[in-house]
């Protein structure tokens, strides 16, 4: 019986991770599907620069807000808190999330990258650690306007920051150290356009998005 919950739970996750908020928020609201324009990735980067500010917020704290949730989830499993499987079953219901943004039901199984997501989920194992991974995301895109870039370093940094702010679990840093991993993967085609001087910048704040559309 146990087993079966903890199968539901982990669809639950993967079908809030396939809640394409981007693709519906921009059907719905624009008559757009972004997949279709600027870079093609159904996620809060490409709304921004195609659709703007107003439609990529939401997007945002939507996937952010999807991310938390699949992750609470682990409130109903059989397993206390204190028990080992507790934390394996909160990392599994994140990589679901997580699944499900980059291959949602809900659309195709053509999603995001999952950062936003990911964002949210990690609300759920560090406060400090994320927030400080935010802080350091926010800096560079600020600098740069490389979304990749903070991106990928923020997620790199994030083990360190987790231990500095005292989440320093073994199992914890292990799991961080795959999603750092997991961003550049994720961003393989970023790290091309990096190399080769190709990659579109993004203004958080600015009229320039629609411009540097790819």
């Amino acid at each position: 019986m146990n087993w079966m919950i903890i199968a539901a739970l982990l669809l639950g996750a993967y079908l809030l991770g396939s809640i394409p908020s981007a693709v519906w928020i921009g059907k719905i609201f624009y008559g757009v599907d972004v997949r279709t324009q600027g870079s093609g990735n159904a996620g809060t980067t490409n709304v921004l620069r195609v659709l703007g500010a107003k439609a990529a917020l939401p997007v945002f704290l939507i996937d952010m807000l999807k991310g938390y949730l699949a992750v609470a989830l682990v409130s109903f499993s059989p397993f206390e808190e204190s028990d080992g499987g507790y934390l394996y079953l909160k990392m599994a219901l994140c990589a679901m999330a997580v699944i499900g943004h980059m291959w949602p039901l809900f659309a195709g199984f053509r999603g995001g990258k999952g950062v936003a997501t990911l964002v949210g989920a990690m609300f759920a194992f560090s406060l400090g650690g994320i927030l400080l991974a935010l802080a350091t995301f926010a800096v560079i895109v600020s600098v740069s306007h490389y979304v990749s870039v903070g991106s990928m370093v923020g997620g790199l940094l994030l083990p360190f920051y987790a231990a500095l702010t005292g989440d320093s679990d073994p199992r914890l840093m292990i799991f961080f150290g795959f999603i750092s991993l997991l961003l550049f993967y994720t961003h393989r085609a970023n790290l091309g356009r990096l190399l080769h001087g190709t990659e579109n910048k993004t203004y958080l704040f600015g009229h320039k998005n629609r411009a540097a559309q790819k």
